[in-house]
């Protein structure tokens, strides 16, 4: 049953994005077809999740069949708990994507028919390279997947839509490029080894891992790369807060809630298990370049003037502590890193939301046009702060949990990098509250907000307002956002049960175990 039903989550947005595609000459028959291909998908998710057992097999749901038979490659799917998480999140965030855009302009001489027959590919691709059980198949699809974000950023976004969206692409096809340099120097271990080459995971994780530790570091620095770029970790993070800036508000949620983790799945999936002497050895780089993007990445956030690109760079400060977290080895840090991919995409896809929602009623993605916004709307003043304070990571909300496994998890092995991490979540304090602060308090201000004379930055009065309050549709859309911050933030159990194994399967291969405490030793 879960195999069938992992399947129909593969193939059902790729049939539902060519029935959105004849459908472009009538825009409201093509949203409502989106939305209904994507609630479904939500369902087959959740039968997903009830269907699979934890601490049971690590790849549940299995199944293949040969592709390139000559060459070892098949098209092999099955999911671990990590995996299905992703998996979750993204069946959870799509729908929600097409319910925000509902209203939202396209750009002259495009379809809401094309624009969401991307969506559905880009969906069904990104459940594919999460679930992915051949290396070769994974990087076919990692690199694939570029492609329809590429058409969304660069047919759909801002005014530097192409140059964005240039960027972007090259960036991961490169980092995707030396990856499969890497992939083919395993197809040639397990060739040497067994006498047939192989791209089965499962497989390699056993061949490789024996190598020697030079050979395992290149083969390290392939993946690597690829998987930094996409995370992404400082400094091969410059394509992000272009691509934030540029992409329409829903393309920018799946962006930065989902198609970013691809990266941190990869440390997991493919860095950790594969190569687990080169993971060890290269550990304080990567903790390094952890702790340089918490720092970083927070600190550009305080001086950001453009409402997408501070998102941006926050979700940079927010990678580092995964990365922290997954290279630190032990079971709390790296349950705590995974926890954090599902509630960064909460927390922040529900803030992009929020801010595409303010942007909608001011007409400018700058912080200085923006003043006052709770006289005039205190429902979306009121969700805009409860995306803030999970963003910040406030007890209480679902990221707070996350980060607190990470920062506990890794003082044992890595205190340095800890309270050094520890620094940016002050920083997170100071530009969230900031930022609503400026936007949300103070007097009312701005034509590009209220749609009055007086220039740019004028205060007026709330009674001239031309703003309205969040409508129905809004607050259906943020509901189950908001009620997974606060579900997740008190009882997070579902969802630490069920990576806790493949974390704990992680660690065995990699041949580390939790340090014993004081306590515990006596």
């Amino acid at each position: 049953m879960g195999t069938v039903l992992l399947i129909a989550l593969l193939v059902l947005p790729l049939v539902g994005a060519l029935v959105v595609a004849f459908l472009k000459n009538d825009d409201r028959t093509a949203k409502l077809t989106a939305l209904a291909v994507t609630l479904v998908e939500f369902v087959l998710a959740v039968l997903l999740w009830v269907s699979y057992v934890p601490g049971g097999d690590r790849i549940q749901f299995s199944s293949s069949v040969d592709w390139v038979a000559q060459l070892g490659v098949h098209l092999s799917f099955g999911v671990d708990g990590i995996a299905l998480v992703m998996i979750g999140v993204i069946a959870l965030l799509v729908p929600i994507v097409i319910g925000a855009g509902w209203a939202e302009k396209l750009p002259a001489g495009r379809s809401a028919g094309g624009f969401l027959s991307l969506i559905l590919v880009q969906e069904a691709l990104m459940v594919g390279v999460f679930a992915a059980t051949d290396v070769f198949l994974f990087y076919v699809l990692f690199e694939i997947m570029l492609i329809p974000m590429y058409f969304l950023i660069g047919g759909y976004g801002g005014a530097r839509r192409q140059y964005a969206a240039v960027k972007f692409f090259l960036y991961s096809f490169l980092g995707g490029l030396i990856m499969l340099a890497s992939a083919i120097g395993c197809y040639s271990l397990a060739a040497d080894k067994l006498g047939k080459g192989t791209f089965d995971w499962a497989t390699l994780v056993t061949v490789v891992r024996d190598a020697p530790l030079g050979t395992q570091v290149w083969l390290f620095f392939g993946f690597f790369l690829a998987f930094a770029i996409k995370a992404p970790l400082v400094p091969l993070h410059t394509w992000l807060p272009d691509a934030a800036e540029q992409a329409p508000i829903g393309v920018a949620v799946i962006l930065v809630g989902v198609l970013d983790k691809v990266g941190t799945f990869g440390f997991l999936r493919y860095l950790l298990p594969m190569f687990p002497e080169a993971s060890k050895t290269l550990a304080p780089l990567v903790l390094v370049l952890g702790v340089i993007g918490v720092l970083y990445g927070s600190l550009l956030a305080v001086g950001q003037t453009d409402l997408k690109r501070l998102i941006a760079y926050v979700s940079i400060a927010h990678f580092g502590f995964i990365a922290i977290g997954i290279f630190a080895f032990t079971s709390q840090s790296e349950v705590g890193a995974v926890s954090y991919m599902v509630n960064h995409s909460i927390a922040t896809g529900m803030l992009i939301l929020v801010i595409g929602m303010v942007i909608a009623r001011g007409g400018s993605t700058k912080i200085a046009d923006y003043g006052g916004m709770s006289k005039l709307t205190p429902v979306l003043a009121g969700l805009f702060l409860v995306a803030g304070l999970s963003t910040l990571s406030l007890p209480g909300t679902n990221s707070f949990v996350s980060e607190f496994l990470v920062l506990l998890g890794s003082y044992p092995t890595q205190p340095v990098y800890s309270v050094l991490a520890t620094i940016g979540m002050i920083l997170a304090a100071l530009y969230v509250l900031w930022l609503y602060q400026r936007v949300m308090q103070g007097p009312v201000r701005g034509n590009a907000l209220v749609g009055v004379s007086g220039g740019p930055g004028a205060a007026v009065t709330p009674e001239k307002a031309a703003v309205t309050d969040l409508n129905k549709r809004e607050l259906v859309v943020l509901a189950p956002l908001v009620l997974l911050i606060v579900v997740l933030g008190v009882y997070p159990k579902p969802v630490l049960d069920i990576v806790g194994p493949s974390v704990s399967a992680t660690m065995s291969a990699v041949g580390v175990t939790d340090p014993v405490t004081a306590q515990e030793g006596k």
